[in-house]
């Protein structure tokens, strides 16, 4: 019994530590928060990239867990086996302390290879989230050509990353950011070619992508359909941020979101009148209408 609550003196000591500091900071935070609410009424829109910035957010959670627990944990083994050795009745075995060692340098191994690969992901998430950020910079534009732009929609279990409502039709815009090749090659390492069906990178092929675009584009449209009670014409269109691209087909918008304004000009008759643009919006705004305010971390009660 005597050498059991002794081996348990270091893990005791971290699980005080850790309820203190996880205390201090529940006061802290209820403290700033009495007695004050936020001046917003209504939850604001969405944003470019919304659903990618909670993602990164809760990835580099998971990585701080992680290194936290690589670095924490050796600490803890190394003091129970400081106070086992010095405080025990029994010494510490050779295969002890192999079985010790084992576990330690398997569970650390764990942790270290959980962190990069949540990393690597990170990465690929961050690049999505900047590319959407820059894209949504670009066609917020259009809105000095009475365009309404809305970012992130929320479907039924994915998300369009971009809307634009104009007196063209509709676009469902897909944001794909693709990292450019570094191999020298000036031109060739920038280039894309879309042939109608996939999209030819220097080095690899996409088709997931375009039909992902036209996907997303006939789900609007029918939900338009049910939201205005009449048919709205919605053209898919593909950014590809950074990449000159070459089109082989144009039966598709596949562009690198520089100099959007042709999203707002009709090829032809205007296809949505002023009246006809607004009830559209007004419907895709509902749903991109979610974003609550945290800053004091509870729903607001009224909305005065």
């Amino acid at each position: 019994m005597h050498n059991l609550l002794i081996q348990s003196i270091p893990v005791l000591f971290m699980l005080v530590f850790f309820c203190l500091a996880a205390g201090l900071v529940v006061i802290s935070k209820r403290k700033l928060q009495k007695g004050r609410r936020t001046p917003l009424t209504r939850d604001m829109l969405r944003n470019p990239g919304e659903s990618l910035r909670e993602q990164v957010d809760d990835i580099g959670a998971d990585i701080t867990g992680y290194l936290l627990t690589f670095v924490t944990f050796p600490l803890l083994f190394g003091l129970q086996l400081l106070f086992i050795n010095q405080f025990g009745s029994l010494k510490i075995s050779p295969i002890t302390l192999f079985l010790y060692g084992t576990f330690f340098i398997g569970f650390s191994a764990y942790n270290a290879i959980k962190a990069v690969q949540l990393m690597r992901k990170r990465q690929a998430y961050r690049l999505g989230l900047e590319c959407e950020m820059a894209v949504g910079q670009e066609l917020n534009h259009l809105m000095l050509h009475g365009c309404r732009v809305y970012h992130d929609f929320p479907a039924e279990d994915f998300n369009i990353d971009h809307i634009v409502i104009g007196p063209a039709g509709v676009y469902a815009v897909e944001t794909k950011g693709r990292a450019k090749p570094d191999r020298g090659q000036g031109e060739k390492d920038v280039h894309v070619v879309y042939d109608g069906e996939s999209l030819r990178f220097p080095g690899w092929t996409e088709t997931e992508p375009v039909n992902q675009a036209r996907r997303q584009a006939q789900w609007l449209a029918n939900w338009l359909k049910s939201a205005v009670g009449k048919p709205v014409p919605v053209l898919p269109a593909l950014a590809l941020p950074g990449w000159y691209i070459d089109r082989d087909v144009k039966d598709m918008v596949v562009f690198n979101s520089k100099n959007p304004q042709f999203l707002a000009k009709p090829w032809g008759n205007r296809v949505l009148t002023d009246e006809m643009i607004q009830r559209i919006a007004h419907q895709v705004e509902q749903r991109c209408r979610d974003v609550e305010p945290i800053s004091y971390g509870k729903k607001r009660k009224n909305k005065v």
